[in-house]
């Protein structure tokens, strides 16, 4: 059953690639969404209204869970839930860098069994499923064995500001940063970047399929309270996520102030 999910997956993030090429660099409408949750364009929200109607079509009996659609909380009587991000790196899209994702996963009782992240301008397709292993354009995927020193570590400069670091001291990596968070898993999946860290509160959308992506091509993936992330919760956010080798996200996990990361 993974194995047809994916399928469906697959063939609904080729079709939103579809859609978003024909509105990228061409100034797409952008409004703000509320309570400064970024911004959303015209093409999110026509990617979001085609996979509602694609993939609960093929699977009435799944719930639902995208970032552009209204929660839901029916969602959480369904076994199996598909959890979307129609355009992950919205901000990426709108300045005409081909950095964005359309990621889309199915968890079922809070495990995710399959996964499709798409790159639609780099025509870059990372899949997963539970029973199987990650690929990057049917190819296979693995982490790299990285040690700390001098590690390439995907995320945002605030994460690796001394004050959530033991002793004050970040860990002596090469930071690096793009955009999409579900890029950045599969970049880490691929070997390309030794790690990837979140330390605010992630909505389960932007890691839901990278993180069996990532699991699944070797990494230890887990919220920063070292916990198994688990999705389709009533209040759809993780406590930040970390992705890595085994040893060197046990050495990480190690070096952060756990009093720093946010309940």
């Amino acid at each position: 059953m993974p194995e047809a999910d994916l399928n469906l997956l697959r063939d609904a993030a080729l079709a939103s690639g579809d859609i978003a090429r024909k509105f990228w660099k061409q100034n797409p409408d952008v409004t703000d969404k509320p309570d400064g949750a970024g911004p959303v364009t015209e093409a999110d929200l026509a990617i979001d209204r085609m996979l509602h109607s694609e993939l609960r079509s093929a699977r009435p009996d799944y719930g639902w869970l995208s970032e552009e659609t209204e929660d839901d909380q029916k969602r959480l009587n369904h076994d199996r839930v598909f959890i979307i991000d129609p355009i992950d790196g919205t901000r990426a899209f709108i300045q005409g860098d081909s950095s964005f994702s359309h990621s889309l996963a199915i968890a079922e009782k809070g495990e995710v069994i399959a996964a499709a992240v798409y790159l639609p301008i780099r025509d870059e397709m990372f899949l997963a499923h539970k029973n199987g292993i990650a690929t990057l354009n049917g190819k296979p995927i693995q982490v790299t064995a990285a040690a700390t020193q001098g590690a390439k570590v995907l995320g945002a400069k605030p994460n690796f500001a001394p004050d959530h670091w033991q002793d004050d001291q970040t860990p002596p990596i090469e930071r690096h940063f793009r955009s999409s968070l579900a890029w950045r898993l599969c970049l880490v999946a691929q070997g390309r970047f030794d790690a990837m860290i979140t330390i605010r509160p992630t909505w389960e959308w932007d890691v839901a399929a990278g993180s069996l992506i990532a699991t699944l091509a070797g990494a230890t993936v887990t919220d920063l309270a070292q916990g198994e992330a688990r999705f389709n919760n009533a209040h759809p956010k993780l406590r930040g996520m970390l992705a890595a080798g085994p040893d060197l996200h046990s050495d990480l996990i190690s070096r952060l102030k756990h009093t720093s990361i946010p309940a």
